[in-house]
């Protein structure tokens, strides 16, 4: 871990396209960054049909503490009609996934959609499984 985990916030300033507000993380999510993060997209789950769009590309770790934010955040954006996609196109996060039971819990994309605000796709795309 480096001298400045611990200080750094995993997550940048979010904006939004239509009706999708984009968050880009980065660094490491977990134990040390999950409260801050935990209290970023709790507010942006408390309205009705939330839209987050979370951008893990520049994220290099991810824990069960992690795991338990973005679980969190899903849950939060579903009891409100709305909805929290990954993208990510990281073979490594696919199979925590797998390994933790939440694929297909997710929205994962495995790369920008040309369209941030679109509607949930009937068919989600697989990571692959390097």
């Amino acid at each position: 871990m480096d001298d400045n985990h611990a200080s750094s916030l995993p997550h940048r300033a979010q904006c939004v396209i239509g009706a999708a507000t984009v968050v880009p993380l980065q660094g490491e999510i977990d134990v040390l960054t999950a409260v801050p993060l935990t209290a970023r997209l709790d507010a942006l789950t408390a309205d009705a049909c939330p839209d987050l769009l979370l951008d893990l590309r520049s994220v290099s770790f991810i824990d069960c503490a992690g795991l338990g934010v973005l679980c969190r955040a899903r849950n939060r954006a579903r009891a409100r009609h709305g909805r929290v996609r990954l993208v990510t196109d990281s073979a490594h996060f696919g199979r925590i996934l797998r390994c933790t039971g939440l694929t297909g819990v997710f929205e994962v994309l495995p790369e920008w959609p040309e369209d941030p605000a679109a509607p949930v796709a009937a068919e989600l795309p697989a990571l692959s499984a390097d």
